[in-house]
């Protein structure tokens, strides 16, 4: 399944987008993400609402890209800015075609958490 958020309003450039997309600042970005508990900056353990989670960080030309590599549901998410419509997309996909509607809120709500952190800046 997919999951898109377009985010209007932002002012920031690609650079300071991947600058501010950094694990210790994930708490800050998006409240979905409790705390972090490790962090070697393109690798870390976080804490959010499904537990916890290993977490990968990938440097994207456009953004970022974050994995669960260990979620069951291998969860993945990218931000990414698109700069001639001055737009910020939040990607976020699963390896489900169809998922209980618990979840599917849930993901939801870490894209509308995701959008509400990136708006601050």
């Amino acid at each position: 399944m997919e999951f898109f958020k377009e985010v209007e309003g932002s002012n920031l450039d690609v650079r300071d987008l991947i600058n501010l997309l950094s694990i210790k600042n994930l708490p800050t970005l998006c409240q979905s993400i409790h705390s972090v508990i490790l962090d070697k900056q393109k690798s870390g353990i976080i804490y959010c609402l499904w537990g916890e989670f290993e977490i990968n960080r990938e440097e994207l030309k456009y953004g970022v890209r974050f994995t669960l590599p260990n979620c069951p549901n291998a969860l993945a998410w990218s931000i990414t800015i698109d700069a001639e419509r001055a737009k910020i997309l939040i990607h976020c996909t699963i390896n489900k075609t169809t998922h209980d509607i618990d979840f599917i809120e849930s993901i939801e709500e870490f894209i509308n958490d995701w959008s509400n952190g990136i708006l601050k800046y």
